[in-house]
């Protein structure tokens, strides 16, 4: 019996030992991973400074997976999104992003994430000719930070990056209410126009919104539409160049006037360059 014991006493010593042995060998092998993983982030500062952000964001996924519970995981992510971004690599950009956003949703840096990802939508934006996706997608990105940020600079940027983005989407509304126009698709041009009133109405699109209104109304023979319409504009914009060409349309006579003061102003001009 007393040999059986010692040999169990035996046993447990020499698991101990081992135990312990395992533990240094894996807190030797973690302490040396960070090690890697900070070498490799530290690297990919240097390539993203230099220019080289294919080789950069490389060296941050390279950190992100040697250590992937470290608190440097989530900043390499980053850090190589940024790098896709500012080399125009939007695409690449948003998926490092996406991922980010998916992997880390409480993260303290989520705002910058969601701010950044809304940057490379609206890079993308062309004109108010091309697609709108990225412009749509850079608004909802906006709008969330707004909404789930109020108080950061984030925030701020956003709003001012809203109302830019308004005035686009404004100025498609217009291209396309124009291109009705001169097809003679009036209903189609004036929905267009409402549209800019009722949806963007801090726009500068607004003025020319109501003006091609009191227009379209006037060639289809609903003057007292058009009246209405033109009645706002004066109200609003009286100092307008729309309000003016919306008067002309009612006045022709002013029309005549106008042409005849600058025909004076011409050979005015003229006459006086003889004497130079």
């Amino acid at each position: 019996m007393s040999r059986f014991l010692n040999f169990l006493i035996i046993l447990f010593f020499l698991y101990s030992c081992s135990s312990k042995d395992n533990e240094k060998v894996s807190v030797i092998s973690d302490g040396e991973l960070e090690i890697q993983m900070i070498e490799a982030y530290k690297e990919g500062m240097r390539e993203l400074e230099k220019g080289d952000v294919i080789y950069a964001s490389k060296k941050f996924n390279e950190a992100e997976l040697l250590y992937p519970q470290s608190a440097w995981a989530s900043k390499s992510i980053l850090m190589a999104a940024y790098g896709f971004y500012s080399q125009n690599y939007y695409d690449r950009s948003i998926l490092e992003l996406e991922r980010f956003i998916s992997k880390y949703p409480k993260h303290k840096n989520i705002d910058y994430a969601y701010f950044l990802l809304a940057m490379n939508y609206y890079e993308t934006i062309v004109d108010e000719k091309k697609d709108l996706e990225p412009l749509l997608l850079s608004k909802e990105k906006f709008e969330y930070i707004i909404q789930n940020f109020p108080e950061t600079d984030f925030a701020q940027d956003s709003k001012y990056k809203l109302g830019l983005i308004q005035d686009v989407l404004a100025s498609k509304e217009m291209h396309i209410g124009k291109y009705y126009l001169k097809r003679k698709k009036w209903v189609a041009a004036i929905n267009r126009f409402k549209t800019v009133i009722s949806d963007y109405e801090t726009t500068v699109y607004v003025e020319e919104a109501l003006h091609r209104l009191v227009e379209t109304y006037y060639k289809i023979g609903l003057t007292d539409e058009a009246e209405k319409y033109a009645s706002v504009l004066g109200y609003n914009y009286q100092s307008s160049k729309w309000y003016e060409a919306t008067y002309i349309i009612f006045n022709k006579e002013y029309e005549t006037s106008l042409n005849t003061k600058k025909d004076k102003k011409s050979v005015l001009k003229k006459f006086k360059n003889i004497f130079k």
